[in-house]
């Protein structure tokens, strides 16, 4: 279907009928509202801010993502409504990277878009258009002015009120040791056995490790990030990325049952995503890889990559998405950010570095007093990891105390849906 694109600025002409403005946020959790403004341009009262726990108002609603605007039911003193998008917030540090896309559609007309530019600046609010009367019709602008102010820039340009302060998340709840019953508390292997018997060891060590976290039958759905960089060429060879790769499968079946991984190839191109499965393992990443072109790793599309897969799979579970990195990134403050973003949404991230690159970045995302990543733990392999062998036998699993980072401490966090989040992981459970 064709689709009229309009750029930052621009203006169309629609037609006085119900229009819906559907927004979608890549890689950050939002509300959505709607403001309707007098001639004066702000606000002619509280009522007049549309949002969740107002849905409608003189012809305009909120349900979800999606904005509608009654356009024949609106009173003579409304002259313009505008649509923004805000982070959550009870995801602090939530900021705007990439802008959200909006799409503009009335029945039996060319349905429009709108994605504005890329934010830089920390924004955490964004006008992202507005319906303004134009003689006896309707236009709608497409805005895309984002607020680092937040709420308070945005209430003294339209005269809202706001609480100055959120509502805080509930606090994390820390994991309670328990003693485990071997009987009850061992995770059915049988698949393993059946379809994958090379991978039993590794699979039991990493069922143990976690029993010792105080983590047995705990749910996570497991990705897991492969650099294809140039220097990464010689472990790809030496097939220690494969014996990597078959221990991230071999804790996935504690975690997940299905019995497969998501894989995505970071490279300079658009990430390379496929699967290893317990039925396809042995020599995957080889076959896979040769499918990808050697390049400069792009570890932060890869992780959008991941975002996005898990976000439309529908999981209710959260994600451990296991990140083998082997130089530091392009874009330090867009991985920072994005880091930042999925906290709230059950995405935990384990960066396990090998390679001959820098990690120093990696190594200081919880080194600093006022680190805020709850969801982040970073592992050094080495150059070489020679402890992944060829023949896909495993080695005892590292301990907590070898790590000197985050994952040391497991916790849970109560999402405010009231659904457990899983907030750490132990590296020690995949190298």
């Amino acid at each position: 279907m064709q689709t009229t694109s309009l750029r930052k600025g621009e203006n169309m002409v629609v037609s006085s009928a119900r229009t819906v403005l559907e927004v979608s946020v890549p890689c950050l959790s939002a509300d959505v509202s709607a403001l309707l403004l007098g001639a004066d341009g702000k606000v002619r009262g509280d009522q007049d801010l549309v949002f969740y726990n107002h849905p409608a108002q003189d012809g305009v609603s909120v349900a979800g993502a999606a904005v509608t605007a009654d356009l024949p039911r609106m009173p003579a003193d409304v002259h313009r409504v505008i649509v923004v998008v805000s982070a959550d917030p009870l995801q602090p540090g939530a900021v705007f990277t990439r802008a959200p896309q909006l799409s503009i559609t009335q029945s039996g007309t060319t349905p429009a878009s709108f994605t504005a530019p890329d934010f830089m600046a920390g924004e955490t609010v964004v006008v992202l258009a507005e319906l303004y009367r134009r003689g006896d019709g309707w236009k709608i602008r497409a805005v895309g002015q984002g607020y680092a102010t937040g709420l308070a820039g945005l209430a003294t340009d339209y005269g809202v009120e706001v609480d100055s302060e959120p509502e805080p998340a509930a606090p994390p709840l820390p994991a309670q040791p328990r003693k485990t019953d071997p009987e009850t508390a061992s995770v059915d292997l049988t698949k393993i056995e059946r379809q994958a018997p090379g991978l039993l060891a590794p699979a039991r060590q990493a069922g143990h490790v976690l029993a010792d976290r105080g983590m047995t039958g705990r749910r996570a759905a497991v990705y897991l990030i492969l650099d294809h960089d140039w220097h990464m060429e010689e472990l790809y060879e030496s097939f220690a990325v494969q014996a990597f790769a078959e221990r991230v499968l071999a804790l996935s079946a504690n975690l997940d049952d299905d019995g497969t991984v998501p894989v995505i190839f970071s490279s300079g191109r658009e990430p390379f995503l496929e699967e290893i499965r317990l039925n396809n393992y042995r020599g995957r990443i080889e076959q896979l890889h040769t499918q990808v072109d050697w390049s400069w790793g792009n570890v932060a599309d890869a992780m959008r990559r991941a975002v996005s897969h898990y976000q439309e799979s529908g999981a209710t579970d959260p994600a451990f998405v296991v990140t083998q990195v082997g130089d530091e990134p392009w874009d330090k403050a867009e991985v920072r950010s994005m880091l930042q973003n999925t906290a709230s949404l059950g995405i935990f991230w384990l960066f396990v570095g090998f390679g001959r690159g820098k990690l120093a970045f990696y190594k200081n995302l919880n080194a600093s007093a006022s680190a805020t990543f709850t969801n982040v733990a970073f592992y050094d392999a080495g150059k070489n990891p020679a402890r992944f062998p060829a023949n896909g036998s495993t080695p005892a699993l590292s301990t907590p105390s070898r790590l000197g980072c985050a994952s040391e401490a497991t916790s849970v966090s109560v999402s405010p849906s009231g659904r457990m989040r899983l907030a750490a992981l132990p590296a020690g459970a995949v190298v």
